[in-house]
């Protein structure tokens, strides 16, 4: 006789390992989502899951190498664990396609980064035929922003306003993954962002392959600038950003609003890619260095201590050195925060691969090490104008690597600065969402310490501060004290740089 406890499923188990940028991170908590949608649970720290899902990237060369490596090492695992299921997802495997379950046939199913919303179905497809199942689709399925989420922060939410791109950059392999651009409409997006401030975020960032080129699907090409000063209106946003814009179509009127907007953040991530003019018309990058510069030189004119960082490939194919002399010119000249820097790699299916005058891998990684010293040099100058200025910081739930050891907490300032800060004595410690003001009293390349002295600490308890606190009683039963670092975060999937944020 089959009694009720024998009939009851256990829930399965699921974690998301996330590779690449920001789009990648905000598309795997769709991902997240959807499971627990359908029926599935967050794996606790050190729970074997019974899914894996790689969301992954096809943007570097080690980006391949990173996913087999995983996935041979989850073979074994799989063996002794019944029932266990692997997903591979995002750009690679909207690339790799058949490739994936060729090289990796343990791999249940693959999908790509047009058909998202049709994981759980794949899933239990495999399950059921006990066989791989490949699904992807060669335009967008539905908006991925339709289909359910679970944020990976109370305080801050990503909102996607477009995906896709329609530029043509010789070494980018994202638009022929992604396809060309497609965007959402205004209400769409304000309305989104209105649902994650009535959940208590303070801080929202806009994402798109190129966001300044928003609204040209619907043919406004001012929807940017507008889409910026609405979120302005929004009462209880505080903190708005935004990622990532292409200087050949950044204008003034998105300049005028990011300075006239009270709560858009004085940060500005701007890709350079090469300071050479030839170099970037190789890549087929259309504006030159001296757009460029002018462009940081407006910026800070209306907003004087924006804060602005960047992309940068070493080594693209034809590189000369005085090319390179060239992008350490404006490099010098721009005063970046700090650099994404990366090594040229080849990438199949981009016009880049087949260019002559590949350059040598010892020439590129000694140019990669100049530049690396010259961004670190920059970086330290910039971060030491901080010392003395109050700062009021948003505090976050990720430690610094010395937090058990200092005591101090993390946050981010204005200007997207990581800040670690102390709470002196008999204050009020803060909350994840909360924000602190404090003086800056010391700073290194690419985070600042703050330690204030009594007096000198102000905490200012928000909604964003009281969600946490919600969640925490949701999942715990407790609140838990800021610079917790129980909770899995979202990995990245970047590589170590010495020139980053």
């Amino acid at each position: 006789m089959t009694t009720l406890q024998d009939s009851i499923q256990p829930l399965r188990s699921y974690e998301v390992r996330t590779f690449g940028c920001q789009m990648n991170v905000h598309d795997s908590e769709r991902i997240s989502g959807l499971l627990e949608d359908s029926g599935y649970v967050a794996a606790a720290v050190n729970q074997e899951p019974d899914l894996v899902v790689f969301n992954t990237c096809a943007v570097r060369e080690n980006a391949d190498n990173r996913l087999y490596g995983n996935l041979g090492n989850l073979r074994q695992v799989k063996e002794k664990h019944p029932g266990m299921q692997i997903a591979v997802g995002g750009c690679l495997a909207q690339k790799d396609q058949d490739v994936i379950v060729e090289k990796a046939p343990w791999v249940d199913v693959v999908f790509g980064t047009h058909n998202i919303g049709s994981l759980p179905v794949l899933l239990e497809r495999s399950r059921h035929n006990e066989r791989s199942e490949v699904e992807l689709l060669e335009s967008l399925e539905v908006f991925p922003s339709t289909l359910p989420t679970k944020r990976d922060s109370t305080y801050s939410g990503w909102v996607s306003i477009s995906v896709g791109c329609n530029n043509t950059c010789t070494f980018c392999i994202v638009p022929s993954l992604r396809g060309k651009e497609k965007d959402r409409r205004p209400g769409e997006i304000l309305a989104e962002v209105q649902a994650l401030v009535d959940a208590g975020a303070v801080e929202v960032t806009l994402l798109g392959q190129n966001v300044n080129t928003y609204g040209v699907e619907f043919g406004d090409r001012g929807a940017f600038a507008k889409l910026l000063r609405a979120c302005g209106d929004i009462e209880g946003l505080e903190r708005v950003r935004f990622t990532s814009p292409h200087p050949a179509s950044f204008t003034d009127d998105v300049i005028d609003a990011m300075a006239e907007t009270p709560n858009v953040m004085p940060q500005l991530h701007m890709p350079l890619q090469s300071g050479s003019d030839t170099i970037l018309k190789s890549m087929r990058r259309s504006y030159r260095s001296k757009k460029f510069l002018g462009i940081l030189d407006k910026v800070r004119e209306r907003i004087p201590h924006a804060a602005v960082t960047t992309d940068i490939i070493v080594g693209f194919p034809g590189e000369t050195e005085e090319d390179f002399a060239e992008t350490l010119r404006v490099v010098e000249a721009s005063r970046f925060s700090s650099a994404f820097t990366f090594q040229y790699s080849i990438r199949p299916g981009t016009p880049a691969a087949t260019m002559d005058h590949q350059v040598p891998k010892d020439v590129v990684q000694e140019r990669f090490e100049r530049l690396t010293a010259l961004q670190d040099r920059i970086s330290a100058e910039e971060s030491a104008t901080r010392v003395g200025v109050e700062q009021e910081i948003l505090v976050t739930n990720t430690p610094g690597t010395k937090s058990e050891e200092t005591g101090r907490l993390s946050g981010r300032a204005p200007d997207n600065r990581l800040v670690h800060f102390s709470v002196p004595a008999g204050e009020q410690q803060p909350r994840p969402g909360d924000f602190v003001t404090v003086p800056v009293t010391a700073s290194h390349p690419y985070h600042l310490i703050a330690d204030p002295e009594p007096g000198q600490y102000q905490l200012r308890r928000s909604r964003a501060g009281d969600a946490w606190d919600r969640t925490q009683a949701e999942s715990c039963g407790t609140p838990t004290p800021a610079g917790d670092s129980s909770a899995p975060g979202v990995n990245l999937g970047m590589p170590t740089l010495r020139v980053g944020g």
